[in-house]
């Protein structure tokens, strides 16, 4: 499936006061497949932009279709984590964008695992050339380790069965693929929803946990939120609770950078919805450094 960028129009709304500005810096935090960058490249083709992506077939594909403005400089884009932009750039930002979710190539690469669809190796990681991965999580952390992180980080109320199956299964096959996971958790929890796959939370709360992703936005936000130059805004898009909930109080507990551009979170369209289910989680909130 083609990479839809979420929240497109409620994007370029959002950076409407810095497209007649002959100089703005943009973060994008997320590179991803340059999607919303793309979008508000065309509405301020003066923009510089520094921006962040683990995944190494992101910069792959960057090099491929944005070569012209890397080799310019006039894109900057770098392979770490978002939390370390201060690393590469220290001025101030006017606008900066992070989109949360998992992009599209991720899901539908069964190479990457992340997706309970397809068969993969037990993976998860945004940049899969380092760190733990979720196989390594869910063959080596204990009973209890295991139970604390469906309920903490997948919102599971009762997730015993299933970790208990995990333990007795590993001692005699260690977890190595997707299908694996997800055949336990439906043969253990079995399909109680329907359109709602039984593996969806527990495989969000393995992918949390692997990139780090909650400790991560918690940290950063501040950081970003202090850069940010007058009346610059720092735009987020998250697909769970657990991340909202967190940007929501960032936003509220600094009076003295600025506030949220609105009160209420930002849903997609129901046209969004319908053109691209994957957008249907999505929630938008703005900061405005005051």
């Amino acid at each position: 499936m083609i990479h839809i960028p979420v929240l497109s129009n409620e994007i370029v709304t959002s950076f409407e006061p810095f497209v007649d500005q002959s100089e703005i810096v943009y973060l994008d935090g997320t590179f991803g497949r340059g999607g919303h960058y793309k979008l508000l490249l065309e509405k301020n083709p003066n923009m510089q932009t520094i921006a962040f992506d683990q995944d190494p077939d992101a910069h792959a594909y960057a090099k491929e279709h944005f070569g012209d403005l890397i080799q310019s400089q006039k894109l900057k884009l770098y392979q770490d984590n978002f939390l370390n932009f201060d690393k590469h750039y220290q001025g101030g930002i006017d606008f900066a964008l992070l989109d949360l979710g998992v992009s599209s190539p991720q899901l539908d690469r069964p190479e990457r695992g992340f997706s309970f669809y397809h068969d993969g190796p037990l993976d998860m990681r945004m940049n899969n050339l380092e760190g733990e991965t979720a196989a390594d999580l869910v063959n080596n952390m204990s009973e209890n380790d295991l139970v604390v992180l469906f309920k903490t980080f997948g919102e599971i109320h009762n997730p015993f069965r299933v970790v208990r199956a995990i333990i007795e299964d590993r001692k005699t096959t260690p977890f190595t693929t997707t299908k694996q996971l997800s055949g336990l958790i439906e043969r253990v929890d079995g399909w109680r929803k329907k359109g709602f796959h039984p593996a969806t939370q527990y495989f969000m709360a393995l992918r949390l946990k692997v990139n780090r992703e909650l400790e991560v936005v918690d940290q950063v936000l501040p950081k970003l939120m202090e850069k940010l130059n007058k009346n610059g805004r720092l735009a987020v898009i998250t697909f769970h609770s657990l991340e909202d909930r967190i940007v929501k109080n960032l936003f509220r507990i600094y009076p003295e950078l600025g506030e949220p551009l609105r009160r209420k979170v930002t849903h997609p369209t129901r046209e969004e919805e319908l053109a691209n289910p994957r957008s249907r989680s999505a929630k938008l909130r703005v900061f405005v450094r005051t």
